[in-house]
């Protein structure tokens, strides 16, 4: 038990949640939105402090991040939970993980177990991931600030909903992020994660207020986000941005509650990318869709190859004391030399 972070005390021992933007009143005795932070007698408490889920050693482009540490591997973890309720989630069985016995599934690890075993396993980072790492907020802090001490860098793959007072917390100890910007529609959020969009496109921006090294993924869905004027309105808003900010847009596959949705077409993704490169974006790369030529990273100014990737892997690198070998344009990112 961890008493949480990022909340109120209101009267009859009711509690105010402040971490996300659900903004959770909780009775006592009761759970908020993510099944993870409890109310015990007028006091919050993450259920999942030191509770991990699943880890895995992963490619960093796997995160996605292709400007970020290229060809690196990235510790990650998460922890069972999440304040969304995405119908298509592609890791439900640990995202909406159901209580087991009274208690949450979960190995013990300590942080400082955590950050030795990534240093141990050669990784540049540890990511926050599978599931919200807002979720478990407190023990990814634990975790990074040691992360931080050997050297590693600390990647939060994310939904976006985190409140102003938990990207304060985070961004001194976040080196970069993934965000998802699953719509950009208020009704989409609402009928298919249970959420808004508002508060989504606010952690966009103050990412990049903040200088954390930011890309972008939208899962395109047949029939629900993937008409031309939705995406292009995704596209504008990321040019806003910054043109550097790379946008991944990746193939939606039957899962969870939507199996009985096609999964997209490799021509949408590519028409995609093609509406993000033709609004101004200079990185726009398709996603779940191994061997495409839009996995590649291509220089902004004379469109030589730079990095080609098959997958997760990085197949070739193009870049000299990083910049383009071909006209000297240096790639926007992290790490790209």
């Amino acid at each position: 038990m961890k008493e949480a972070m990022l909340y109120r005390q209101l009267d009859q021992e009711r509690v105010h949640c402040f971490l996300c933007s659900q903004h959770c009143r909780i009775d006592p005795e009761g759970i908020g939105k993510c099944g993870v932070r409890q109310n015990r007698g007028g006091k919050l408490f993450s259920l999942v402090y030191g509770k991990l889920i699943a880890r895995h050693v992963d490619p960093v482009e796997k995160k996605p991040l292709f400007h970020f540490l290229p060809g690196s591997t990235s510790y990650s973890i998460a922890t069972a939970g999440c304040n969304f309720e995405c119908a298509f989630c592609q890791n439900a069985d640990i995202s909406q993980s159901p209580p087991v016995s009274g208690g949450i599934y979960g190995r013990s690890a300590t942080p400082g177990e955590i950050a030795e075993q990534a240093k141990s396993e050669g990784c540049a980072s540890i990511s926050y991931t599978y599931t919200e790492p807002t979720i478990f907020m407190e023990y990814a802090l634990d975790v990074a600030v040691l992360a931080k001490e050997r050297g590693l860098e600390n990647i939060f793959v994310t939904n976006g909903y985190m409140s102003r007072e938990a990207l304060d917390a985070a961004s001194p100890l976040l080196g970069a992020a993934n965000v998802d910007l699953k719509a950009f529609s208020d009704a989409f959020y609402r009928e298919k994660c249970g959420a808004s969009l508002k508060p989504v496109l606010a952690t966009l921006e103050r990412m990049k207020e903040k200088s954390i090294w930011l890309e972008v993924t939208t899962l395109v869905i047949p029939g629900l986000n993937d008409g031309e004027e939705e995406l292009r309105q995704i596209a504008e808003f990321l040019v806003g941005l910054g043109a550097e900010t790379p946008w991944h847009v990746s193939r939606f596959f039957p899962a969870y509650n939507m199996t009985g949705v096609q999964a997209t077409p490799v021509r949408t993704i590519r028409r995609a990318r093609e509406i993000g490169l033709e609004a101004g974006l200079r990185y726009v790369y398709t996603g779940n869709a191994p061997g495409d030529e839009g996995e590649n990273t291509f220089c902004h100014r004379c469109g030589a190859l730079l990095i080609a990737r098959v997958g997760y892997r990085v197949q070739k690198h193009n870049l000299e004391g990083g910049v383009c070998a071909k006209c000297g344009t240096a790639p926007a990112g992290v790490g790209l030399d």
